[in-house]
């Protein structure tokens, strides 16, 4: 079955396609509008193996707050429907990402329950013209989007940049983790008997 699904979402304050594949080869065509933004979305798929196509016309004339969270909304709904009914799928990822001085952990449930832990404060306000606290905003959206638990715990790091990068990479690794079939399942990996 192909886990690739295309999503359109528009608002009067932002106009986002999507298109995801969950088990691509990791290439990627971002524009959102926001510099530092694009680099991290072309590094989760690049570190996930996701192919990702995404266009973004938001109101950035406001800031940037719209469309970084509505971007979290359409790729949370869009790993959601390419799951489908998540017969198979590991379910759990998790992975720890050093980059440079940063350290980071990210643990992944496919639960179909939202939870985002993220307590953590970045040392600079800002990476090129983002905001850094709209990546908890991100986060945030994609995980109740999802419908996953996602954790976040920052073990080290004094760069702003790099610490955002490897939370990018370590969400994606821990993603393609829990998104990837376990060949010993034949049904969810719950005792519930649904996800």
């Amino acid at each position: 079955m192909k886990r690739e699904v295309q999503i359109r979402r528009k608002t009067r304050e932002t106009d986002i396609s999507l298109t995801l594949n969950l088990d691509g080869n990791g290439s990627a065509a971002v524009k959102t509008g926001i510099g530092f933004f694009d680099h991290m979305l072309e590094g989760f798929a690049r570190h996930g193996f996701f192919d990702l196509t995404l266009q973004v016309e938001g109101d950035l004339c406001v800031d940037a707050h719209h469309s970084v969270e509505d971007t979290g909304i359409v790729l949370g709904q869009a790993i959601a429907r390419a799951l489908g009914d998540k017969k198979g799928i590991r379910r759990y990822g998790f992975f720890l990402l050093p980059m440079d001085d940063a350290l980071v952990a990210c643990a992944v449930d496919l639960c179909g329950r939202p939870y985002l832990n993220f307590d953590f404060e970045f040392p600079a306000p800002r990476i090129g013209s983002m905001d850094t606290e709209l990546i908890r905003e991100f986060f945030y959206a994609v995980s109740y989007s999802a419908g996953m638990n996602l954790h976040f715990k920052i073990l080290d790091g004094k760069n702003s940049h790099h610490i955002a990068e490897a939370m990018f990479k370590a969400f994606s690794k821990a993603t393609d983790m829990a998104t990837g079939y376990e060949k010993r399942l034949t049904d969810v990996l719950s005792t519930k008997g649904t996800l």
